[in-house]
């Protein structure tokens, strides 16, 4: 398994082809099962495949977007089918018979693969009521609306969904907390929610998700969450302009018994993936500790703030030795400039005492990178490629994180922050983006040939120490320098760091 790099193509009279590396993982016929006026005017709720649940593309692992809806509505007595389109092929038929689709869209790349598929479905099925929900359905929510969606839910979804259910299946106007509609406003749902345990027995089993490769073994990767939200308010960060700051805390023994079950299909290792796990320290040591205690053969992984792992230097050794492998956090960058720009937090310094502290715990750190944004300077990036070579983090950097490039969605905090002024273009709805442009042509022109080698490294494979090397020759190339020589092999003789088989991607 490898890192996908996800491509759409959408023109023509065709199906929509949803491409995954060289793998076709995903299409709708264009076969015309259209339903009948009957059918159309029909809100029975309440029997099998009225309502379709469906995933496009969630980093590689079981959609818990999709687990979690589907048990809330299955409490309240609906039986719906959940399809993540990643993995599975929707079927026409069953499209064409849904009164309800709700999609899934927590990033941006989701949200492109949604509104392609969501286009396919209206041809399908023309009277089907179409919602969006998550964090990027909320932010781009006038285009969805004005072009394809009857509604939009952001924050937390469950309550509003099934408000959104039972306002259909009743045919009355749809005027429920959290639901968006061309006719109505509302404000995201920040409101506690009684958990289900996630619903997972209908979705594609672990083998076809995200593995664990460490020390030559590679085994299955689970995933949940602990917290929804976050309590920081990173000024590029899609969470901000939903929740605004807060975080709600997902009962222990809900997360525990999710786990329990994604063990018993034989994961036996457990992404954490929320914004922040170390939000609430105390909730997450103790899920860590129950975790360990019932499975512990079972390693998990989590992410977290730089300023974070500073802060609870004193809880990183025990994570440890409960099974933590490794750490994701987002550096960003190490310009100081441009970290205050985007509110982050830390500092370089900060970096350099996070790495040390996960290293003297035995846990690798594994840096996410934003570094093409408006205020990088090519010696910035320069800089950054260094600071990888000489912390021995080749390895732990996954290619594509050297070419990200800031993304300012509709609603984005940046968009009140003066020092974006001077560099913002126009809204691109229909890319969900500002559009903004460097001042310096290089950086936007390095950020292209850097992508694109991200993508052929990925895809062919390639040895990370090559890829980094021809990495840092585009940068020098551009700034008309000669590059050093080849960077070397780990100094340090440890293993290669535990990473998943699926790579990070906005």
């Amino acid at each position: 398994m490898s890192v996908r790099m996800v491509h759409i193509r959408t023109s023509g009279d065709g199906p929509v082809r949803v491409t995954l590396d060289s793998e076709t993982r995903c299409v709708v016929p264009l076969v015309d099962h259209r339903r009948s006026p009957e059918q159309a005017t029909a809100r029975d709720l309440r029997r099998t495949g009225a309502i379709v649940l469906l995933s496009c593309y969630e980093l590689g692992h079981q959609p818990l977007s999709l687990a979690l809806p589907l048990a809330y509505l299955r409490e309240a007595g609906y039986r719906p089918i959940a399809i993540d389109a990643a993995v599975q092929e929707p079927d026409a038929t069953m499209l064409a018979g849904a009164a309800l689709v709700a999609i899934s869209v927590p990033m941006h790349t989701a949200l492109r693969i949604g509104v392609a598929l969501g286009r396919r479905i209206r041809e399908v099925n023309p009277g089907v009521h179409l919602c969006y929900y998550g964090l990027y359905a909320w932010l781009n929510r006038d285009y969805l609306l004005r072009e394809l969606a009857d509604s939009v839910i952001g924050g937390e979804i469950e309550l509003p969904l099934l408000g959104l259910v039972q306002a259909l299946e009743r045919g009355e106007p749809v005027t429920v907390p959290g639901v968006v509609t061309r006719q109505r406003d509302a404000q995201p749902a920040l409101v506690r929610v009684s958990f289900p345990v996630p619903a997972r027995e209908t979705l594609p089993p672990p083998r076809h998700y995200a593995h664990l490769v460490m020390n030559g073994r590679v085994v299955p990767a689970g995933y949940t969450e602990t917290t929804r939200g976050c309590h920081h308010t990173c000024a590029h960060c899609p969470v901000v302009p939903v929740y605004r700051g807060r975080f709600f805390a997902i009962p222990r023994q809900v997360v525990l018994a999710d786990i329990r079950q994604q063990v018993a299909q034989g994961v036996r290792h457990i992404t954490f993936g929320d914004p922040d796990f170390l939000n609430g320290p105390t909730h997450a040591l103790r899920i860590c500790r129950a975790l360990h205690d019932e499975f512990p053969d079972v390693t998990f992984d989590f992410t977290t703030r730089i300023e974070h792992i500073v802060a609870h230097r004193d809880l990183i050794p025990e994570f440890q030795r409960l099974g933590c492998v490794f750490i994701v956090s987002a550096v960003e960058l190490l310009s100081e400039r441009v970290l205050r720009a985007i509110r982050k937090g830390h500092t370089r310094a900060d970096v350099v005492e996070a790495l040390r502290i996960c290293d003297e715990a035995g846990i690798a750190l594994r840096p996410s990178l934003l570094p093409f944004t408006p205020w990088t300077t090519l010696a910035d990036y320069l800089e950054l490629l260094a600071f990888i070579e000489e912390e021995e983090l080749i390895e732990h950097v996954d290619p594509v994180h050297l070419s990200i490039r800031l993304l300012i969605p509709p609603g984005s905090a940046l968009l009140e922050e003066p020092a974006i002024q001077p560099y913002l273009g126009e809204l691109d709805e229909a890319n969900f983006t500002y559009t903004w442009r460097h001042p310096d042509p290089r950086m936007d022109a390095l950020q292209r040939a850097v992508a694109a080698l991200a993508e052929q490294a990925t895809r062919e494979q390639w040895d990370p120490y090559c890829t980094f090397a021809a990495v840092r020759a585009l940068a020098y190339e551009a700034a008309g320098k000669m590059p050093p020589a080849e960077p070397p092999r780990q100094r340090r003789k440890r293993p290669a760091p535990p990473r998943l088989t699926e790579s990070w991607f906005c």
